[in-house]
């Protein structure tokens, strides 16, 4: 490297003949046949001899590539090797690059086929999309810590205490998802800035629901034919869900059983698994009146385009100036189960599609009650349209 530095003019780069050509200090100029070149630093480490390139003459001037050179011979000083040392600086740019929005996205990805309809919802992503990820989207992941999860969550910790415990606990999913693509990250990150917002004042509370006693006169006032009407009906004739009521599909009723697919079926552990409705005699009136609404085979399509939302049966009760809401009628199934029936808890559960028992008794327990759930199911649309419980 001794024998002189800056022997190349830019003018000799554009013009040299092919072969290579030195700067001095170990910086040399590969022309290759084509007209093309490639600035490369040759060194010696360890008694080893290298060469590292700096990067193509076409992108790269004359005066770049002597100042790469520089600083890299400045690495070679400390005794690091200049190849090794670019390589480290490398991967951990790379840490840095990954936002935590990137992160966040690759997550949801990964975990769309566990979702409810492949995650196309959002809901599961829409707490980071709403709280997190608009101030701290473009932070590194790898820079991510309490203060800075503390920061954005305390406006809604208290206030909106559900939609704050899914953010944190979405963005935890999202910190060990980055620490398996190998990113050095804080795992401890969330439960540090659980620590510092404090416990929650906010308790949750359960959707009102209408007294079972009470059904029968809600029952007998939706009674126009109408899509929100019918919808609202068989809600509560079947105890189901107001997503797989809102989607019910043509398709989708075989005689008097209502198969819902596996994929539309909230917390069910096997999601493979569909679930049997038994229609009553009344349920099965709903859906054959409903059928006069269909539109690409959906029971209850919305005025422009696909289905009803989830509000349209919650304004109609709020409209009627009631406090419960269409998910409460579940409850009112329920607690009719529990005080006027002496059904047996597991098919009271299987009643509303909960799962019940623990793995090793579920892969014992093959049946899903459904002849049980029938006679029920007619007991309680005797109850709903006010007629003596034991006339079936």
């Amino acid at each position: 490297m001794g024998r002189g530095l800056n022997r190349l003019s830019a003018v000799a780069v554009k013009t040299a003949k092919v072969g290579k050509h030195a700067d001095g200090g170990g910086l040399w100029l590969h022309k290759r046949e084509d007209g093309g070149g490639q600035w490369v630093l040759r060194y010696t480490i360890h008694g080893r001899r290298r060469e590292m390139g700096l990067g193509s003459s076409t992108d790269v001037s004359l005066k770049e590539a002597r100042e790469g050179a520089e600083r890299w011979r400045g690495v070679l000083r400390t005794g690091a090797d200049p190849i090794k040392e670019r390589e480290r600086l490398k991967r951990e740019a790379a840490r840095n690059l990954h936002l935590l929005k990137d992160i966040a996205e690759d997550a949801f990805e990964a975990r769309k086929a566990e979702l409810k309809g492949d995650g196309k919802a959002g809901r599961w992503f829409t707490p980071l999309e709403q709280h997190i990820l608009p101030k701290l989207g473009k932070v590194p992941v790898s820079d991510l810590n309490q203060q800075d999860i503390r920061d954005v969550l305390s406006p809604i910790w208290h206030k909106k205490a559900e939609t704050a415990r899914k953010a944190i606990n979405r963005l935890a999913i999202c910190l060990k998802h980055a620490a398996a693509l190998g990113l050095e990250v804080d795992l401890q990150a969330t439960e540090k800035a659980r620590a510092l917002l404090g416990k929650q004042r906010h308790k949750p509370q359960n959707i009102p629901a209408l007294p079972w006693q009470e059904v029968p006169a809600f029952y007998a006032s939706i009674d126009d034919g109408s899509v929100t009407h019918l919808a609202l009906r068989l809600l509560i004739l079947t105890g189901v869900r107001s997503a797989p009521v809102r989607f019910i599909h043509e398709s989708q009723i075989h005689g008097d059983i209502w198969t819902i697919p596996a994929e539309a079926m909230k917390g069910r552990l096997d999601k493979t698994a569909a679930f049997r409705v038994p229609l009553s005699k009344e349920a099965h009136q709903v859906v054959a009146a409903a059928q006069r609404h269909a539109r690409g085979g959906y029971l209850f399509p919305s005025v422009r385009k696909g289905v009803i939302s989830d509000m349209t049966m919650s304004r109609l009760m709020e409209r009627a100036q009631m406090t419960a809401r269409p998910h409460g009628f579940r409850s009112s199934l329920r607690d009719w189960l529990a005080e006027a029936t002496d059904t047996p808890h597991e098919i009271a559960e299987t009643m509303l599609g909960h799962v019940v028992g623990g793995a090793v008794e579920r892969a014992y327990r093959r049946t899903d009650f459904l002849e049980q759930r029938r006679v029920l199911m007619e007991k309680w649309a005797n109850h709903v349209l006010g007629r003596e419980t034991d006339d079936l």
